[in-house]
């Protein structure tokens, strides 16, 4: 199997040993380049894993799949020089940095693509999905609360993509998780409101905070989503019928209105396991859309930027 990585930031590197070792244990044989902005040097154990490394799109050929893992505003570029070169696409999130594309343009009316969407995948979300059934929510309230210079250590916050705007970054489509999997959950709602803005003292260009209000048709729902949380914190709670549902991500918790505390911890990278297995047997044996598509996934994001 021939692939190709559109970038080899640490989402990519992700995805990379991800793939390795699942196809390892499955005996998928993989021939793998990767397209850079510069041929500054690999680490060692990376070098010894890529085949061919290009700076140009004309440099490739044709692959059974390739990772769009390169700055969100890099995204659109690359798509439109791969269109007819890749047979299925990975493409990380969110799809674009913003939505004025045409996907038939780019070829993604027709492609089979997947555009990542890894909360669906982990395994508090896995459960609270079975669970909902169950429940009759009145309200919604979401929260994502971190610091910024804290996500990654030893990286200077100023210079990666999320502080700057013109890069794609900023809270509101940075955290487009909490949008992605409430509307797997609900679907869309009636009707939105965001507000959202540079208010703290984060050396960044970006919005660093982005609180929306949102409607549906037997119940309302609060999302926050802020860069400058001195402490994490992920969680959606469910105002119910019969009390309240707390899922805390962060500890992989579900609190059931009785006070019944499950735990579904596990490895971060779980998750990612999880979407890559999807996406290899999407690859290999699937038909249609994938579960997320890129028309979803282009109307989550005009969800995220209040164009809907």
């Amino acid at each position: 199997m021939k692939v190709l990585f559109v970038g080899l930031g640490s989402i990519g590197k992700r995805h990379l040993s991800n793939l390795i070792h699942i196809a390892a244990r499955r005996g998928i044989s993989l021939e793998i380049d990767a397209l850079r902005s510069s041929l500054k040097p690999l680490s060692p154990e990376m070098a010894g894993i890529i085949r061919h490394q290009f700076i140009d799109f004309e440099q490739l050929g044709h692959y059974d799949i390739a990772f769009i893992t390169n700055p969100t505003a890099l995204h659109a570029g690359a798509l439109a020089e791969l269109s007819g070169k890749v047979d299925n696409l990975f493409i990380e999130k969110p799809i674009f940095d913003h939505t004025d594309y045409d996907l038939s343009e780019l070829g993604l009316d027709t492609q089979k693509a997947y555009v990542a969407a890894p909360m669906r995948w982990c395994g508090v979300f896995l459960a609270l999905k079975k669970l909902l059934p169950t429940l009759k929510p009145y309200s919604a309230r979401v929260i994502c609360s971190s610091y910024l210079p804290d996500w990654r250590p030893g990286v200077d916050y100023r210079t990666v993509y999320s502080a700057h705007k013109s890069m794609g970054g900023g809270v509101t489509i940075d955290l487009i998780h909490e949008w992605d999997y409430m509307v797997e959950l609900f679907g869309k709602p009636l009707e939105c409101y965001n507000l959202k803005g540079k208010y703290s003292d984060l050396e960044i260009d970006s919005d660093d905070l982005s609180i929306y209000i949102a409607r549906y048709r037997n119940m309302l729902a609060e999302i926050h989503l802020d860069y400058f949380g001195r402490t994490y914190r992920r969680s959606l709670e469910l105002f119910c019928q019969d009390g309240t549902v707390v899922v805390d991500f962060g500890a992989g918790t579900i609190t059931l209105a009785n006070g019944e505390v499950r735990s579904y911890e596990e490895p971060v990278n779980d998750r990612y396991v999880r979407e890559m297995e999807y996406f290899l047997n999407y690859a290999i044996d699937g038909q249609g859309e994938s579960i997320n598509s890129p028309a979803l996934a282009l109307d989550v994001l005009k969800l995220t930027l209040g164009e809907v």
